[in-house]
């Protein structure tokens, strides 16, 4: 099963929530499991730039299933797979993008996140996936 629209909407309005508590507008972008674009925002004043980001950090976690940062050991200097990033019409390998799982570990989907340091990427998209996931075990139980 895909993520669905509800749930991208929630995964949209955590990243907001938490972009907007640091203050760094964001560009967010929800990927399905056949790494297609679900949902997307633009937070006014995120940079422009940091929208091809996003979608691309989204897109390489719905793709492979991995947080982006987890795929840099491949490409790093001396790494065992260099130009892996340069792959699949171009793929993130630094922090922001993470796969999202249903509650059997399956694929569903991902989030990418950009417009701050990577920490503040990082930590918005976690936050966002959290969000999704403390509403899924509410609604379970």
């Amino acid at each position: 099963m895909s993520i669905t629209q509800t749930q991208a909407d929630t995964v949209i309005a955590a990243a907001r929530k938490v972009a907007e508590q640091i203050g760094v507008p964001m560009n967010i972008a929800v990927y399905d499991d056949g790494a297609n674009l679900k949902a997307f925002f633009r937070m006014d004043g995120a940079f422009l730039g940091s929208a091809d980001i996003a979608l691309n950090k989204a897109r390489t976690a719905a793709l492979f299933g991995f947080n982006t940062e987890a795929l840099y050991d491949f490409v790093k200097p001396g790494g065992t797979s260099p130009g892996f990033d340069r792959t699949n019409g171009g793929l993130i390998v630094f922090p922001g993008g993470v796969p999202v799982k249903d509650s059997g570990g399956r694929l569903i989907g991902a989030v990418g996140v950009s417009g701050g340091m990577v920490e503040q990427d990082f930590e918005v998209a976690n936050a966002a996936v959290a969000a999704l996931m403390a509403k899924a075990r509410t609604s379970e139980a």
